[in-house]
């Protein structure tokens, strides 16, 4: 017992002094962790002391200006590094321990990086030149390019800098962005999918590809990310607008209206892409017969722009339109109201006799009442024209109703026009049975339709 109580003593001695030196050396150590980044930290403030004194003695120390540029280049300090290689690049003439090439390549990234991509074409290219493998010189050049509105040119740096570096991330957005501003759309849709995989949130690179698609002719595939899009603060109001046109020309009116509506109510919508909307809108409407609708449209766009496409002409059209319920019927209406119209004109222009249709033909761009009027005094066979275009009808189109006259033997012929008739029409039916009846003239009669 004596001796085991010693060495007991001992043993825990031992424990208790190899547990603090454990413990003091992990305090070292994480305290030598905690401070890594202080020789960095000292060394970048000793580069910046070092060259600040030495130009401060003399401005054109290249010793001095290669670190301290190197060192804000390398933090992406663009507008520190800049002046200090175009200083070095004035001074390579005399000092050929300066390397051109490099000198010349950090120069334009960081003019491009800086926004002024005119100016570093000229360095990049020399950079190229002496570089021709290089990722930076072709990438940097091909940004310089598309930025600068030259997209044929900037397409195969771009491409090149991939083919040098295929594992880069990033490079497929702008070698997209650039076939679709080159209107090469087949070629885009390539590289905007990649850029796609790579950054799903891409919303500008997600709008490049469906007007791409719609350019390829992919519509209905277009449509669906439009319709996406449509919310977008940025990207929103185009797409509402491409939506609408593709709804448009599926006959889709409903649906296109809501897109216009949708870019319509997004905040800060571009003037032009404004306007364009509301226009569209006002057509969508006018040909679901929302006249007011549609002329709420155009006078929002008369109050911005006065003379903006034929938006006065639209204006008074459609008022007059929306005054007379008859008149939208025979300018809009579809088939099988018109015809009742029409037929319902044929008898008031023979209101005070017994007026019989024989026939009904609907042609391309009117339609023909061939039919027998009675009264007490006179029996006639009579055939009526109805044209719904505002325009000029001209002599062809009388003579062609004269000689229809002929082949149906009829008595008389009435050729009816929501627009007018052109000299050489009203001169081609002297001496003929035919009258013609313009626009004022027919509203007097639209005027007695109940």
């Amino acid at each position: 017992m004596d001796t085991a109580l010693p060495i007991t003593i001992a043993a825990v001695a031992i424990l208790v002094f190899v547990s603090l030196l454990v413990t003091i050396m992990g305090r070292k150590g994480r305290s030598s962790e905690g401070n890594s980044s202080a020789p960095r930290q000292k060394n970048r403030a000793t580069i910046i002391r070092d060259c600040t004194k030495k130009l401060a003695h003399n401005p054109q120390n290249v010793q001095a200006l290669e670190p301290l540029a190197e060192l804000y280049y390398s933090e992406h300090l663009w507008d520190k590094a800049y002046p200090l290689y175009e200083t070095l690049l004035g001074l390579s003439a005399r000092h050929t321990e300066i390397n051109i090439g490099e000198t010349n390549l950090r120069l334009g990234v960081c003019l491009v990086k800086l926004g002024k991509a005119q100016e570093s074409i000229n360095p990049l290219l020399t950079a190229l030149k002496v570089k021709p493998e290089s990722y930076e010189a072709n990438f940097y050049l091909g940004q310089a390019m598309y930025k600068t509105g030259d997209y044929e040119k900037a397409i195969p740096l771009m491409k090149k800098s991939l083919t040098i570096n295929p594992e880069t991330q990033g490079i497929y957005q702008p070698i997209g962005m650039a076939c679709y501003k080159a209107h090469k759309f087949k070629e885009a849709t390539q590289y905007l999918r990649h850029a796609l995989d790579e950054n799903p949130e891409d919303k500008e690179a997600l709008f490049a590809l469906a007007d791409a698609m719609q350019e390829c002719g992919f519509g209905d595939k277009a449509l669906k990310i439009f319709m996406h899009l449509r919310p977008d603060p940025k990207f929103g109001a185009q797409s509402s607008l491409s939506a609408g046109i593709i709804h448009t020309k599926m006959q889709q009116l409903e649906n296109a209206a809501q897109d216009f509506e949708i870019g319509l109510k997004l905040p800060d919508v571009p003037q032009e892409t404004y306007l364009e909307l509301n226009y569209r809108l006002a057509a969508c409407y006018f040909r679901i017969n929302k006249i007011a609708l549609g002329l709420d449209c155009l006078n929002k766009i008369q109050a911005v722009v006065p003379v903006y496409k034929d938006v006065n002409q639209l204006i008074a059209r459609y008022k007059e339109l929306n005054s007379n319920s008859n008149l939208q019927v025979y300018l809009t209406s579809g088939t099988s109201d018109f015809v009742a119209l029409c037929r319902n004109l044929v008898k008031i222009f023979h209101k005070n006799s017994f007026v019989k249709i024989v026939d009904v033909a609907v042609i391309t761009d009117s339609i023909e009442i061939l039919c027998e009027v009675e009264n007490a005094k006179w029996e006639d066979k009579e055939l009526f024209r109805f044209y719904r275009n505002s325009g000029s009808i001209g002599e062809l189109y009388i003579r062609d109703f004269h000689a229809k006259i002929r082949d149906t033997k009829c008595d008389k012929g009435y050729c009816i026009t929501s627009g007018s008739f052109s000299e050489e029409a009203r001169k081609f039916i002297d001496g003929r049975p035919i009258d013609l009846i313009e626009k004022a003239q027919l509203m007097k009669f639209l005027k007695l339709v109940t």
